[in-house]
């Protein structure tokens, strides 16, 4: 007999299984279900070796206005919430301390003038003189002979398992006894028939079909490739950014950032514990540019190509990206990264501006490390859209395409999806106990 849901997501990452937990959670929506082509939840970016492991709060990334700061935060603080009320909360979010340094007098003047900005809504943040520095982080300011400074706090957490936390997600939506989830399962045709769209799934048993109300894909880059065969997101282009690590021994104790160019749209090299990796600190990501719709798959590379969209407004794009000086070196900087010895060599000088005392030796490339992050490009702006990209077709379709900061906003997110669900399915989303649940003391 052919299965009738509700609601059907495909994809199991962080993005996906925060929806199904949501709407299985305070929603009155009955039947729902989660396809993934992989054998295990999280296979891909939200599994912890191939993300930042950071909950991205805005007040130690400088890319971020106090507007979008503020906003980031919020959406944080739910993954926070969420993650210490679980029984296994230990193994899903984690302490450091964490810092964003500025390094001679032209940088200190930024870190500043940014702590005067945000000390208001980011009252936890301390400005750290270099002797504060050197009780939280000792090796940022060994051998340091230019001025420091930091704005920072001693302990918040502020590190995820994004890998556990998908995971947290879907055992509490499966319990819900709502939710159903196929694993192995790969999409491979929508058809829209009557009020409802039928769905195949390729799987070890041949070919699985499947009714539903509505369907979101959370797939990351793949979820433009799906929209642009359906019919939509074709004013979208796309470009893969690959992010690659270096590890160290016992570095750092927390998280430390840097000021980022404000040139590049590309997050500046940081360093931290990882949090599956005993005794390691990495450093990273680099940015790379791949034909790729997921990293170390080679066999994407076809994919790539028609999702790309390639026109006189992607090369526009691009010229634009490649008119920056700063932005063509960098570029030309990651691809050198990846080379054996050299990369190494390299990207120890920019790791030195963290650790001063760090050689080349110090570091260890970290093989099968670090993901992919989807870039959207605006034809019609002819420019790259940051943040996530999200295309809602008001016809019971929607297409999350998640790059940073989108794990950590992934709960907020998951909320304005389900209420355009209910609106479309005419079912009802429990405000209160949503509120009751995050707003609770712990």
């Amino acid at each position: 007999m052919q299965k009738q849901y509700d609601l059907v997501i495909i994809g199991s990452g962080v993005t996906g299984s925060a929806l199904a937990w949501m709407a299985s959670e305070y929603s009155n929506i009955k039947r729902i279900a989660i396809f993934d082509k992989y054998g295990c939840v999280a296979a891909v970016n939200s599994q912890a070796k191939f993300n930042s492991q950071t909950l991205h709060c805005g007040d130690i990334e400088t890319n971020y206005s106090l507007e979008k700061a503020i906003q980031v935060k919020k959406s944080a603080d739910l993954v926070k919430t969420y993650a210490q009320k679980q029984t296994n909360a230990d193994k899903i979010i984690y302490a450091h301390s964490k810092l964003l340094i500025g390094v001679g007098e032209q940088e200190g003047d930024k870190i500043n003038k940014r702590y005067q900005e945000f000390t208001q809504n980011f009252p936890y943040m301390e400005l750290l003189s270099a002797t504060q520095i050197d009780k939280l982080e000792p090796n940022v300011v060994k051998d340091r002979k230019q001025p420091i400074v930091a704005m920072g706090v001693e302990s918040d957490l502020c590190a995820v398992n994004f890998g556990n936390l998908s995971r947290s997600f879907v055992d509490n939506a499966i319990e819900s006894q709502k939710v159903d989830l196929y694993l192995q399962h790969k999409f491979t045709r929508l058809s829209h028939i009557d009020e409802s769209y039928q769905l195949t799934f390729t799987n070890a048993g041949g070919c699985a079909t499947v009714n539903a109300g509505f369907v979101v894909f959370a797939t990351g880059a793949y979820s433009l490739t799906h929209a642009k065969s359906l019919g939509y997101g074709h004013n979208y282009g796309l470009l893969a950014v690959a992010g690659s690590f270096y590890f160290s021994k016992n570095a750092l104790n927390g998280k430390v950032y840097t000021i980022q160019n404000d040139k590049l749209p590309f997050a500046a090299v940081h360093g931290d514990p990882d949090i599956n990796a005993p005794n390691r600190t990495r450093f990273g990501p680099t940015a790379l540019i791949l034909p790729q719709l997921e990293r170390y798959k080679h066999n994407t590379y076809l994919d790539y190509l028609k999702v790309l969209g390639l026109d006189k407004h992607i090369l526009i794009a691009f010229k634009k990206l490649l008119k920056e000086r700063d932005i063509r070196n960098y570029i030309g900087r990651n691809f050198m990264y990846e080379v054996p010895i050299l990369g190494r060599r390299l990207f120890a000088k920019e790791v030195q501006k963290i650790i001063p005392s760090l050689t080349p030796s110090n570091l260890k490339f970290a093989k099968g490390f670090g993901g992919l992050r989807p870039q959207v490009i605006d034809k019609d702006k002819e420019q790259l859209v940051l943040g996530e990209a999200h295309i809602h077709t008001k016809e019971g379709l929607i297409f999350n395409i998640t790059p940073s900061p989108g794990a950590s906003t992934c709960l907020h997110n998951a909320k304005q999806d389900i209420q355009k669900i209910c609106c479309y399915l005419n079912a009802d989303f429990n405000m209160d106990k949503f509120n009751d649940f995050f707003t609770n003391n712990l």
